[in-house]
């Protein structure tokens, strides 16, 4: 269960915090321009939308992180 005091976190990463919980869950050197909450999906992830510089293309692209609550209380996230 997610707690209502846990909610207002879940909800209000910023980029920052968001590439720290993906370097946690294994995914280094993530950043990001931009990211914004979008909302839960049906499976209980918290959904947010973000974008980042891709050097490869040399722009600008946009994508969707999954963050969730892991067995042990902390914040996972995955693409």
């Amino acid at each position: 269960m997610i707690l209502a005091t846990e909610l207002s976190k879940y909800t209000s990463l910023d980029r920052y915090e968001l590439s720290n919980i993906l370097a946690d869950s294994g995914y280094t050197d993530c950043s990001f321009n931009s990211v914004k909450f979008l909302g839960l999906t049906n499976g209980g992830n918290f959904c947010y939308a973000i974008k980042y510089f891709d050097e490869q293309s040399e722009g600008e692209q946009t994508g969707k992180v999954f963050v969730s609550k892991s067995a042990t209380g902390a914040m996972t996230a995955e693409f």
